[in-house]
């Protein structure tokens, strides 16, 4: 039976929880959650499965890995009192009385296997790092089992082989940012550093959506000794995991670090010591760790405080788990260094630490080059408002140019883009649809509703664009903040930056500039510098 007195989740956690109930209430049965690692995504399926068996579900818990399934099975049992029976190899979860199974994709996917469970045998599925889920393996878990209700949990939601994740699910129910588990305290914040030693990488091929591993292996041995003196300069006094393409490469880099001072240690998926190995770095006898990407899901150092990426990579999912090795808190740990070398290569792809916190590419690429420009570790958190801050102000220089070519063909609405801009809204200007219903058409009714509040709807290009200025409008209007309408009449006066007025400043304004005949601003404002005072009365007259 599960357990009464279930570990109490985090606030997060607990939002998290409510919305996947609320989107499988509402007919989405196949959700996403993204939490990044060491955030407690399996505390949340835990909690999860602990629900849908109190309600009568049989459920079903996949990896696609066995360290996986033995780690959920563990802290579902620990956190809820739950108790997993086991369906991989020769073991079943046919004959056992378990409500709960933790299955492996790769013995569960065969024919063989799959046809001795009736189509509803399972009512819920959950999907331990989901971003595996568009295999073919787990697709045809899941239609076998086609009224079940899925949860897939993931760090991120990309895909290296660019198959959208969107064809298996319906909905992303909750998503917890990385700044966001930072800023909330939950995770150690990270200083990047950019290291000055071009990696020549430009004749590396692909393979599978990403960079060859063998031919990443030749590429590196060149300069592995070059990287172990940047690290004695930079790690020295730290616990450091580094990630390599090669056992073979991993093993060469260990002894090329042992020469340089460090006491370093190497595990690969052949290392017969392997857990022997892990527990005495955890204890402090290695003060370095090499693998070859042996370590990116599945094992948890928190003490770790320097991550060394070296299998440059164009998956941010990969990317998010190497780095997420670092990211936990310990006792004594005040953050993570991340090392970040310069990878001379012709694809602009590459993952960089500006894609753990950057959703828009051209903040991401502006937080690269400044970082590239930086003498000392950047807290990434500053280096990507630093980096939005440079690209909003390109931006309005842009834009400026662009309303300017334009000022005789201004219409009466106001152009989305000015509107974004005006608002500071980069989420907004860096949009990209994810679901499919997203990437359609705005809808006749959300077109109505855009020309009511003053926005031209036929820049607007999709659904989900015109949702999410919908929701900001009216969110807007709810905080009592400029209209559209407000913000083109300030700004064809030279005002800057009237989306962050008060719908009560800007009325104000306005009366006074209609008071002078709408012949120009009033008498000493100088529209360029002026600011307005704060209002501590809202006016709730939207007719602007």
């Amino acid at each position: 039976m599960p357990n009464t007195n279930s570990l109490p989740l985090r606030p997060y956690q607990q939002r998290a929880k409510e919305q996947i109930h609320t989107e499988w209430e509402q007919g989405r049965l196949r959700t996403l959650l993204v939490l990044p690692t060491g955030t407690g995504k399996t505390i949340v399926f835990a909690a999860v499965a602990e629900d849908q068996v109190r309600a009568g579900d049989r459920v079903l818990i996949l990896a696609h890995r066995g360290e996986l399934l033995e780690q959920a099975a563990d802290k579902l049992q620990k956190s809820t009192g739950l108790g997993c029976a086991v369906e991989k190899a020769e073991q079943s979860c046919l004959a056992s009385w378990y409500r709960v199974a933790v299955g492996s994709v790769q013995s569960l996917q065969r024919p063989q296997r799959l046809e001795k469970f009736p189509h509803n045998y399972f009512s819920t599925i959950i999907i331990d790092e989901a971003h595996h889920a568009v295999t073919d393996g787990y697709r045809r878990i899941l239609d076998w089992f086609p009224a079940a209700k899925v949860l897939g949990v993931t760090a991120t939601p990309d895909r290296g082989d660019l198959r959208n994740l969107g064809e298996v699910f319906d909905s992303l129910a909750y998503e917890y940012k990385l700044t966001d588990a930072i800023r909330d305290g939950f995770l150690c914040r990270i200083m990047a550093q950019t290291i000055p030693l071009r990696l020549d990488i430009s004749t590396v091929g692909m393979s599978g959506g990403d960079y060859a591993v063998g031919e990443l292996g030749s590429a590196l041995d060149p300069y592995l000794d070059q990287i172990a003196a940047e690290m004695a300069h930079y790690c020295k006094g730290r616990k450091t995991v580094v990630f390599l393409p090669l056992i073979k490469t991993s093993q060469k880099f260990r002894d090329t670090l042992n020469r340089h001072g460090f006491h370093a240690a190497e595990v690969n998926g052949q290392s017969a010591d392997r857990a022997q190995v892990l527990a005495d770095f955890d204890a402090g006898s290695y003060n370095v760790l090499c693998n070859s990407m042996l370590l990116t899901e599945g094992w948890d150092c928190p003490s770790v405080d320097c991550v060394v990426v070296l299998r440059p990579t164009k998956v941010r999912s990969l990317y998010s788990q190497m780095v997420g090795r670092g990211t936990r808190l310990h006792e004594g740990k005040k953050d993570l260094l991340l090392l970040d070398f310069l990878w001379l290569t012709d694809r602009h792809e590459l993952c960089r630490p500006a894609d753990l916190v950057c959703e828009d590419h051209a903040v991401a690429q502006q937080m690269t080059d400044n970082l590239a420009a930086a003498a000392c570790p950047e807290d990434v958190e500053e280096a990507a408002r630093q980096a939005a801050e440079d690209v909003v102000a390109q931006r309005e220089e842009a834009l400026a140019k662009q309303l300017e070519e334009q000022h005789r063909k201004r219409a009466r609405l106001v152009d989305p883009l000015q509107y974004e801009m005006s608002i500071q809204a980069e989420d907004l200007a860096g949009y990209v649809p994810a679901f499919g219903w997203e990437a359609g058409p705005p809808s006749a009714e959300q077109t109505a509703a855009l020309e009511k509040q003053g926005i031209c709807p036929d820049a607007v290009e999709s659904a989900g664009k015109a949702s999410l200025l919908l929701d900001r409008l009216n969110k807007r209007r709810d905080e009592g903040l400029t209209t559209p309408k407000q913000i083109r009449c300030l700004e064809k006066y030279g005002f800057q930056h009237v989306g962050t007025w008060s719908f009560n400043a800007a009325k104000h304004m306005i009366d006074r500039i209609a008071a002078c005949g709408w012949r120009g601003t009033p008498k000493g404002v100088d529209p360029k510098t002026y600011m307005p005072s704060a209002e501590t009365t809202p006016i709730f007259d939207f007719g602007w």
